[in-house]
């Protein structure tokens, strides 16, 4: 197959965009001999006039010979060898062309092993398992047969170092040019090799404001259900990268139309479907940490988790407290139930659940006026985030706005006077326990 290739007078793309540690990396793979890419998203932002968050670059070097040229590498993954380049500000990822499988794919389970060659038993390249679904791939190609393997024709793109020239073997500029997303193949294969494929369709046509193709929408649709079959905590990382990047709501919109949202997080979709007002809810929320993106201050992933279950959580815990479980009993508990629930298919870390029901907790707290020793209140370790959620109750729900009001003019040195609730109201004060004293010890008792 012959690529389209785009010269540099017929593209944007400038070495200038790029990053020093990118460029660098480019130079001494193409001084070295080898092809150097850079490839996908950076490229499809760049044609986008984005700005790439990070820079992914590809070339014909093996695993082995990245580590050889460059003394900050580090090789990680399992299912895809990679190469990783630590700089002090940012770390890149380099990895090598790939192929599809030509007949040496082993099957995880159910292979007859005779059949499998010794090599291949202790070190299989391309490893599937008998759903379709492929477990490790590091089969090495060329420059087309990798863009070939890719999910998305935008995503395939390539931009060649050497004569800074775009590289196109899918159609994907002209996709990128019609706002269309399409993947490469079939949908049904290239779905069922990796589920995650689905929310990273959902993320790239809410974060890029494209169009599913109709035939592949309908496919996503029908598969849905099989996302559960992703590894729980790669799911988790997909979902705060879908969730994280500006197009919070929209991508809540498509996991609710495509049918992926019920199998990723039940017990929120039962809340949702609980009462019409909870989606009205949380789609405010969702737009106001889209408005923290746009305005340069991104949510941290707590006040995401806080701002997407917490209400959910929250009722739980009402619900417990009208049987009568105390509150921070109550809060426990659903949150227990909840995440055990959750982390089935989107494997929140432990310590990461903690740390949640933390700032969920410290709202009864923030929210008592006048509040008991603030001072201490702001050491406390999830204050910034507990405090950020104050904020987007306050702000979506209109609820204890007094209190945040408290709280900013505090932060701000302003502290407010604490005004008595009634004339001639005093707060009790505290009775001291007197001390009782302990009879004597008598020598019999020795």
């Amino acid at each position: 197959m012959q690529p389209l290739i785009i010269p540099r007078r017929k593209h944007n793309i400038s070495r200038t965009q790029l990053s020093p540690n990118a460029l660098r990396t480019l130079y001494r793979l193409r001084d070295n001999g080898f092809i150097a890419y850079l490839i996908g998203g950076c490229v499809r932002d760049l044609l986008l006039g984005r700005i790439p968050k990070d820079f992914d670059v590809v070339t014909d070097a093996s695993p082995g010979q990245i580590k050889r040229l460059f003394r900050n590498c580090r090789l990680i993954g399992r299912r895809f060898r990679l190469a990783h380049l630590y700089f002090q500000d940012e770390i890149l990822e380099v990895s090598t062309f790939r192929a599809k499988p030509n007949g040496d794919a082993e099957l995880a389970e159910g292979t007859d092993q005779r059949d499998v060659g010794e090599r291949h038993r202790r070190h299989p390249r391309h490893l599937i398992n008998e759903d379709g679904m492929v477990l490790r791939d590091n089969v090495f190609g060329t420059p087309e047969e990798d863009a070939l393997r890719r999910d998305f024709t935008v995503n395939a793109l390539a931009y060649n170092i050497a004569d800074a020239t775009v590289i196109d073997y899918t159609t994907g500029l002209s996709d990128l040019k019609a706002c269309l997303l399409r993947p490469i193949g079939d949908p049904l294969i290239r779905f069922t090799e990796d589920p995650v494929r689905m929310l990273r369709a959902v993320r790239f046509a809410a974060s890029h404001d494209l169009r599913i193709e109709p035939a592949t929408w309908g496919i996503l649709c029908e598969l849905a259900p099989t996302i559960c079959r992703a590894s729980p905590a790669r799911l988790y990382e997909e979902v705060l990268k879908l969730f994280l990047l500006g197009a919070a709501r929209p991508a809540l919109d498509l996991l609710e139309k495509s049918g992926l949202l019920p199998p990723l997080f039940p017990g929120l979709y039962r809340w949702l479907t609980r009462e019409s007002r909870h989606h009205t809810i949380l789609a405010s929320a969702l737009d106001h940490l889209d408005q923290l993106y746009r305005e340069d201050s991104p949510p941290s992933t707590l006040l995401f988790l806080a701002t997407f279950f917490g209400p959910a959580l929250e009722t739980e815990a009402l619900l417990r407290q009208r049987d009568g479980m105390p509150r921070q009993q109550s809060l426990e508990m659903g949150c227990g139930a909840f995440m055990e629930e959750l982390c089935r298919t989107v494997q929140v870390p432990t310590r990461i659940a903690g740390r949640l029901r933390n700032i969920l907790a410290m709202q009864t707290s923030l929210c008592r006026m006048p509040p008991r020793r603030p001072a201490s209140q702001v050491d406390r370790l999830d204050f910034s985030d507990a405090i950020a959620y104050l904020r987007v109750r306050a702000k979506t729900r209109g609820e204890n706005l007094s209190a945040l009001k408290w709280w900013e003019a505090f932060l701000a040195g302003n502290v407010p006077v604490a005004e008595p609730s009634s004339p001639g109201h005093k707060r009790p004060k505290r009775r001291r326990r007197k001390r009782r004293r302990r009879p004597p010890v008598s020598p019999q008792d020795g």
